[in-house]
């Protein structure tokens, strides 16, 4: 199949949307498929991938949503997917993305199928401070998932939440997974990181991977922590990432007299060394309502750590607890309580690890492989008439903007050869 997949983040942005894209991309082709990714233009970027990276305008919104925001009308990548004729357009973002994957299926009919990964109501709220701002940006952004073909959801969690915010189509949930392979970091590795941050044995080692942000749960988790050394308790918490609260949640944890205990690394992008960071921690601690499916949870569990997760929360889906996985309530309490039974019980936290390797791992090859499989029904639904492409009367207008600019373009491009 000729598929094209579009996000609004991508290298040399890494998230956990951008991870999936790639993974999506590389899977993908591994299978023999062609595949074109069409993501906002960097500066200075430079793309070397075994599959097509079409760049296109974009405008640094970085500030304000945490990645470049792109021009969904730009000529160049609509002549470039003219060429391409994808079978499936794929989006994993519900703004430009969606808006481009739409413009692009009104000159090249296909589907549209778009899966929704973050609560990206949250992120709205946080860069507009209107109400009335916010309301209208969520209702646009619905509009755009209605007007695709198909909507796939991480998560059931992820389902209640978009029906939460105004969605009433049909959706499917396609779990992601991840790309760590199912086995314990090497101990040699472990052992230098734990001399590196002058760790001793016996010491517990909590651990958060992901963006440093409040909505993540860190208030309650840096809570739980001082109630934790309030007991006279040792331990160390490793919190591995960069975002927008980072420097909050740092001067927080020094408010609350636990900074001693914290360990605080930067973003971490080579795979293999983040793998040995969770071999180094006895519990990943991810108290967040915010994610929809937990990545970080599935990557824990591939190098054999158990998670410590909110009950009800949507990266608690199909855990059990006290045999895979730890499950606590939204506040301080609840959570130091079981940091400190679980302190007491090192045997109980190396269970739970083994059992969660055993019984939470998905790879990305397995994830993928049931994403082909439903394209591929999509693509013969589509091509048999039994679907029909949706099209709204805005899908029109995107493409004559997308062929004005094409046209404009080209012609700038000949004056300037002239």
């Amino acid at each position: 199949m000729d598929i094209c997949l579009l996000n609004d983040s991508f290298p040399p942005l890494i998230d956990g949307v951008a991870n999936t894209v790639i993974n999506y991309a590389e899977n993908l082709t591994s299978f023999g498929d062609k595949v074109t990714v069409a993501v906002p233009q960097y500066p200075d970027v430079v793309d070397d991938y075994p599959y097509k990276v079409i760049r296109y305008p974009s405008f640094d919104t970085t500030k304000f949503v945490g990645y470049r925001t792109g021009f969904p009308f730009a000529g160049a990548a609509l002549d470039a997917v003219k060429e391409f004729k994808p079978d499936i357009y794929h989006s994993h973002c519900p703004a430009s993305s969606t808006f481009m994957g739409r413009t692009f299926r009104e000159s090249v009919p296909a589907p549209v199928v778009f899966t929704y990964h973050t609560k990206f109501d949250i992120d709205i709220a946080r860069a507009l401070r209107s109400h009335l701002l916010q309301d209208m940006t969520c209702n646009a952004m619905i509009k755009n998932i209605e007007a695709c073909d198909e909507v796939w959801v991480v998560s059931e969690g992820a389902g209640k939440n978009l029906r939460s915010l105004g969605f009433h189509g049909e959706y499917r949930v396609m779990n992601n997974g991840v790309d760590f392979p199912r086995r314990k970091p090497v101990p040699e590795e472990v052992e230098k990181l734990r001399q590196q941050y002058g760790l001793t044995e016996g010491v517990p080692v909590f651990l958060f991977v992901g963006r440093i942000m409040w909505y993540k749960g860190l208030r309650t988790v840096l809570d739980a922590l001082a109630a934790l050394k309030s007991t006279g308790k040792d331990f160390r918490f490793m919190c591995v990432g960069g975002g927008q609260d980072r420097d909050d949640v740092i001067r927080y944890a020094q408010r609350i007299r636990i900074a001693d205990k914290c360990i605080f690394v930067d973003a971490i992008h080579d795979r293999e060394v983040l793998r040995t960071y969770y071999g180094l921690a006895d519990l990943f601690v991810f108290l967040s309502d915010f994610d929809t499916n937990g990545i970080v949870v599935r990557e824990a569990a591939a190098c054999g750590l158990g998670s410590m997760l909110l009950r009800g929360s949507a990266a608690a889906e199909g855990v059990k607890d006290l045999e895979n996985a730890v499950l606590v309530d939204e506040n301080p309490a609840s959570a130091a309580a079981m940091m400190t039974r679980l302190c007491y019980e090192p045997e109980l936290m190396k269970s739970i690890g083994e059992k969660a390797m055993d019984e939470l791992y998905f790879s990305w090859t397995d994830s993928v492989r049931v994403a082909r499989d439903r394209y591929e029904q999509i693509s013969d639904d589509y091509k048999s008439g039994r679907l029909i492409l949706k099209h709204q009367p805005a899908d029109s207008f995107f493409e004559l903007t997308a062929e004005l600019n094409s046209v404009f373009e080209r012609g700038k491009d000949l004056f300037s050869r002239n």
